[in-house]
């Protein structure tokens, strides 16, 4: 190694030293936030040595290995070579580091640092905020094809809005910004060909009810199930109600383990009709009605769907995982019909 080599590399070493001292002495207060600092600001010296020094690659491989090295000596763990890289693409996706969040860790920057297309990164982040996701809920939600799914179901406005880097005041929630098509249950470990009938499914729901509202998505609060409406001595039962404090509105869900069929929205119809007549006070929105069902076709669901003045929607619910590839050839298209209509 050259002297200049040598120079150059003290030179960041001792850069790095720094910002770690200075991390570790402020650590004390705000752990989590000077964590994420002092790692951003090894990302930045690493990149800018790099930028002087553009011409050694092989250089920058191993300047890696010796930071690791040394730095695991000095400070301890945490400075593995692939952690290291990590912080450098920490501060290549966050350049201006007021944009980090303090309600994120180290450990869910990471996870998200996995995912290359920055759109699809950057909805992750703001939901993950949002909703306030631990690290294994995130790595869930990235699992089962969130981003894919909310796409793929015809939310285009909704992610649009979700996608925009500087747009937070036009982020009115509505309906349509929650729902999700299809859902999915891959926590409740139902066998494929042997799925539940509803009154199973409905308790099987309720005992994963954290895990359940997590797959409902933000801002949804668990009522009840069963819930009783009486109506000229009749008594009916909406199958699980929630409300949602974003929307301020109630949300009933109805559980059917065959396909949407016309009945089932005339139903869901009157329990809607009834809650906004005598169960909303003066500062609820209309409520809104879902039907989880295992299938739809297109024509049925608008026919049955259409003209109501009440929210209704049906979405189908899996027991697995959709077929990743299949979704994300589905969001291409999506995608590319979104930007053909942006350019129009």
């Amino acid at each position: 190694m050259s002297y200049e080599e040598i120079a150059s590399y003290e030179s960041v070493f001792n850069d790095i030293k720094r910002v770690l001292e200075q991390g570790r002495r402020r650590a004390v207060a705000h752990v989590n936030h000077e964590m994420l600092v002092t790692y951003w600001n090894v990302g930045r010296i690493i990149v800018e040595h790099e930028q002087a020094n553009p011409d050694r690659a092989e250089y920058g491989a191993a300047t890696l290995k010796r930071l690791s090295r040394e730095l695991t000596e000095t400070y301890g763990k945490g400075f593995s070579v692939s952690n290291i890289q990590f912080m450098r693409r920490f501060y290549l996706a966050h350049e201006k580091q007021q944009t980090l969040s303090v309600k994120l860790s180290w450990s869910h920057y990471c996870e998200l640092l996995i995912i290359s297309d920055p759109g699809k990164r950057r909805f992750y982040e703001r939901e993950c905020i949002e909703a306030g996701w631990s690290v294994r809920e995130l790595k869930r939600q990235i699992s089962t094809s969130l981003y894919e799914r909310l796409i793929q179901s015809g939310s285009t406005w909704s992610m649009q809005r979700r996608l925009s880097p500087s747009n937070d005041e036009a982020r009115v929630v509505q309906p349509a910004d929650i729902i999700k098509d299809p859902y999915v249950f891959e926590f409740l470990g139902i066998p494929d060909d042997a799925p539940l009938p509803e009154s199973e499914l409905e308790r099987a729901l309720v005992t994963h009810i954290e895990k359940f509202l997590l797959e409902l998505g933000q801002g949804f609060m668990f009522v009840g199930t069963q819930q009783r409406i009486t109506l000229n001595n009749t008594h009916y039962h909406v199958d699980m109600v929630f409300y949602n404090k974003l929307l301020r509105a109630y949300v009933l869900i109805e559980l059917k383990t065959s396909k949407l069929m016309p009945e089932a929205v005339g139903q869901i119809n009157m329990y809607l009709n009834y809650y906004a007549c005598e169960i909303n006070d003066e500062f609820d929105n209309p409520p809104i009605g879902i039907i989880l069902c295992t299938d739809k076709d297109a024509v049925t669901a608008e026919y049955a769907l259409g003209g109501l003045q009440n929210t209704v929607f049906a979405s189908r619910y899996l027991s697995h995982v959709p077929g990743k590839e299949q979704l994300i050839q589905q969001v291409e298209s999506v995608l590319v019909d979104w930007g053909q209509s942006e350019g129009a």
